[in-house]
């Protein structure tokens, strides 16, 4: 799979084999995730380590295990271990800002990937997908997808306070809402309940199980990831509901993949977790080799995209990780 980035991010991106033997012997890179609870994360950290040991850094991961003390201590470890590049996911938007800063004024160079921080920590730059431009190509498809019939939507979320999950799902709505304006003149939808599924397989199980006992009549799940998805679909099976469209704000994991491919789930949003760990590698390495030009930008977004029937096989693979 290939997707285009913005030319100064192409620019700042190195070819791992370039670092130098002498800078590689004492790299040693942080990768401190929020979690590990679902598949997204793990392919993600895996293709970040990848990065980083084929250059030739030393390297150093830990599970925040969703628990934001948890994860500044992770932090901060890494730090008194001498990292000179942190790869941080952060758990909270304004949680790990002190943790960031205080990595910084160590002298370590950090990239955020994926989730977001606030614009006042001070960081190197953001790696993530554009969970707006997904969701709203996502929501333009829903509003054709049922053009014409009633929209009855469970939602399904990933943790409170998310700023991903929040942008992810004001997207879908926002396309939601332009589709129906431009397919019929007006809008018209119900998001009859909203459940918090960790980002999880069983997290997205549990919380569908509860909202469908509470709104037998929902005719669509939405979830802001695949994951979450998934695991809801297990609990409609469960029910014998099959006129239940399914889709995610974002992901592409190959399991719903290939039920787009089937014809048995509706549609997601591009967001590769190996693109993006990788490129935050690279752009940080480039950083500590004191490469990267003083205006680089502070927020790098991979190119948008709504995975459909129509070019699933574009995207899936079978061999992949996530």
């Amino acid at each position: 799979m290939k997707i285009t980035l913005s030319g100064c991010v192409l620019a700042a991106v190195m070819s791992v084999g370039s670092f130098g033997a002498a800078q590689a012997a004492d790299c040693k890179v942080g990768i401190a995730m929020y979690t590990l609870g679902a598949p997204y994360f793990a392919a993600q950290v895996a293709a970040a380590e990848d990065q980083a040991k084929k250059a030739g850094c030393e390297v150093t991961s830990a599970d925040g295990q969703n628990d934001m003390a948890k994860q500044i201590a992770d932090v901060e470890d890494m730090v008194a271990k001498g990292v000179n590049l942190l790869i941080l996911n952060p758990r909270d938007p304004e949680g790990l800002v002190a943790a960031a800063d205080a990595a910084t004024t160590a002298g370590v160079k950090v990239v955020v990937m994926d989730s977001s921080i606030s614009t006042k920590a001070n960081v190197i730059t953001q790696v993530r997908s554009s969970n707006d431009q997904n969701g709203y190509l996502v929501g333009q498809w829903l509003a054709k997808a049922m053009q014409g019939k009633p929209m009855r939507i469970i939602l399904l979320s990933g943790d409170k306070g998310n700023e991903v999950g929040r942008d992810r799902r004001l997207g879908v709505f926002k396309g939601l809402v332009e589709g129906q304006l431009v397919n019929e003149g007006k809008v018209s939808f119900e998001v009859v309940g909203q459940g918090w599924g960790g980002w999880a397989h069983e997290g997205g199980l549990a919380a569908m199980e509860d909202l469908l006992t509470a709104h037998p009549d929902a005719n669509v799940v939405l979830g802001e990831n695949d994951s979450m998805v998934l695991g809801a679909m297990k609990a409609l099976e469960a029910q014998g509901k099959t006129d239940v469209l399914a889709l995610a704000a974002a992901d592409g994991q190959k399991e719903a993949l290939a039920l787009i491919k089937d014809g048995k789930y509706g549609a997601t949003g591009l967001n590769d977790p190996d693109l993006v760990a990788r490129t935050a590698v690279d752009i940080g390495l480039k950083a500590v080799k004191g490469e990267l030009p003083d205006n680089f930008p502070k927020l790098n977004l991979t190119t948008p995209d709504v995975i459909t029937k129509d070019n699933v096989d574009k995207y899936y693979r079978a061999d992949a990780v996530f």
